[in-house]
């Protein structure tokens, strides 16, 4: 979540959650999340959004360091761009 919440971004308005259970908040005048989740579905990353606002993270509790750090790097490019619009 440290990592999420150093991400500078205009479109995060706050990262919450528990251990791997993860949201990030999208402001709204970023538009909804549901644009984000598909950004990140191409890249190979399985995100739900929720409350219209928010991208949901859930992954895997067996989950690799590797795997996290890809991850979290694919996030921070889709987070400091513009989302494709739908």
């Amino acid at each position: 979540m440290d990592q999420l919440r150093a991400i500078d971004s205009p479109h995060v308005e706050l990262v919450r959650g528990k251990g791997l259970l993860i949201g990030v908040v999208i402001k709204d005048e970023s538009g909804p999340a549901r644009p984000f989740c598909e950004e990140l579905h191409r890249r190979g990353i399985l995100a739900k959004e929720t409350h219209e606002q928010v991208i949901r993270f859930a992954p895997p509790l067996v989950v690799e360091k590797e795997t996290l750090e890809w991850a979290l790097s694919e996030i921070r490019e889709i987070l400091a761009g513009v989302p494709a619009t739908t």
